[in-house]
Parts: structure tokens; sequence; C-alpha cells
């Protein structure tokens, strides 16, 4: 993987960052642990620019948990409800439950979406629940931005 990524990283500069972070918000396995080093070391090398790094990366990683919040949005709380009810017994979850979160990230959401992107393995999975209770995408994308920046 590793040669994948640096080869990826040399042969398309900005646009192959912007794909990987893009990727590995779509598929975690893709770790942004190696992405963004190796492209930090290429631009402290003088190939690329770090600034430009920076903003490929992170134009991919808010493409990439856009596409999650999207299909949150699409899933919508009817149908993830109804998911639930018929699972519930293997989730150790009841719509009892989405209702506190519903609640809980109606207030907290937006903290939640900007500190979830700092975190591996939730950095993917905090933009679903984002889209399920309905949060503008403005301020999804804002938060997110923040989140993923820092």
């Amino acid at each position: 993987m590793f040669r994948w990524i640096a080869d990826t990283i040399e042969s398309l500069g900005y646009a192959g960052i912007a794909a990987l972070t893009f990727l590995e918000n779509i598929f975690p396995p893709i770790p942004s642990e190696l992405v963004i080093p190796l492209a930090g070391f290429v631009a402290a090398q003088g190939v690329l620019r770090p600034q430009w790094v920076i903003a490929a990366a992170t134009i991919g990683s808010l493409a990439g948990s856009t596409a999650w919040y999207v299909l949150g949005r699409r899933v919508g709380k009817a149908r993830l409800h109804r998911w639930v009810e018929q699972h519930s017994r293997w989730l150790t979850l009841s719509t009892d439950d989405l209702g506190r979160v519903d609640v809980w990230f109606k207030s907290h959401g937006a903290w939640a979406v900007c500190l979830g992107r700092m975190v591996p393995g939730i950095r993917t999975l905090i933009s679903l629940p984002a889209g399920f209770t309905g949060m503008p995408l403005w301020r999804f994308l804002t938060y997110s931005a923040l989140g993923t920046l820092a």
C-alpha cells in the first residue's frame, strides 16, 4: 500500500493527494496517517507547495465525508428507524436510543463533527448521523472543514 500511495502522489501530485484523501474517507482501510505524511515529505522536498498540499487534502477529505453525509440524508431517519426495529436484537440498539442520539446530535452535532473528523475511524462515520439528523449541508461542511484542517 505504501508504494501505491507514494506512486500516486508522485505521479498525480495535488490531484493524487485529493483522490487519496477522498478514497480514505470512502474506504477507511486507506490510511490518511500514511497519505498526509508522505504528501508533507514531498512538499518538504520542494516538489509540491505545502499550502496546496493542505488544500488538496482538505478538498479530497471533504468530498469523501460529503458522500457519507449524502448517504445519511438519502437513507433518512424513517428508513433507519425501520431497520433498527427489524434488527434491534443483534444491534443492541433501540429506536428510543436513536431518538436520544437525534436530540443529542441536534444540540452538539456541529462540534461532534468537528472533533470526530480528527479521530481515525470516527472521521468517516461521523458524517452519517449528520446526514440522518438533517444537519444543514453548509453547517456540516463548515465544521467538517475545521476538523479536517486541524
